[in-house]
């Protein structure tokens, strides 16, 4: 099984591989770097939200639920997994950004951005989620896109990011109650 997700992952590497654009490799480039330690979902959504008293209950829950997904990702899941990201088997010409030195399974970024997607999703109106969905995707994307994550990182992102975001709603909307 793990065979056929490995070759799954790598065609469509190398079919994205495939598109690399000097425009595109900038957006993408640019798309990762506000992914990192989810620093748009803080700019965006968690400080403007606590502050706000309409939001601030929304705000406490998706800083929670970022922090329990960083956990249960990056802590618990990349080290149990350890999987070899496939930048590299990447030549250093090949490599648009600096090799990422964790594992690769599941990706943060797209964890992260896909917790905000849901949190927000459930909590506010769509002129907030419509794009917050956008931005989660084109992260995510990116990721594939950079060679740091192969696809099925990805998709196993956006799982526990929905689940992660999910539970953390049900459960601390009792706590912090949503208006």
């Amino acid at each position: 099984m793990f065979n056929k997700v490995q070759s799954f992952d790598q065609r469509v590497a190398d079919r994205i591989t495939a598109i690399h654009r000097p425009v595109i490799n900038r957006i993408m480039i640019i798309s990762t770097y506000l992914g990192n330690a989810a620093l748009i979902w803080w700019l965006t959504l968690c400080v403007p939200f606590v502050i706000s008293k309409k939001y601030r209950n929304i705000g406490i829950i998706l800083t929670l639920s970022l922090g329990v997904t960083y956990v249960l990702g990056e802590i618990l899941i990349k080290n149990i997994v350890g999987r070899m990201r496939p930048s590299s088997k990447l030549n250093d010409d090949e490599v648009l950004i600096n090799r990422p030195k964790d594992h690769s399974f599941p990706s943060g970024h797209t964890a992260s951005s896909f917790t905000a997607f849901t949190v927000t999703m459930l909590t506010c109106p769509a002129f907030i989620w419509i794009p917050v969905l956008i931005g989660a995707c084109v992260i995510s994307f990116s990721r594939i896109y950079l060679r740091v994550h192969y696809v099925s990182d990805v998709l196993a992102g956006v799982v526990l990011g929905m689940t992660s975001g999910w539970c953390c709603v049900m459960l601390l909307s009792k706590v912090f109650p949503i208006n």
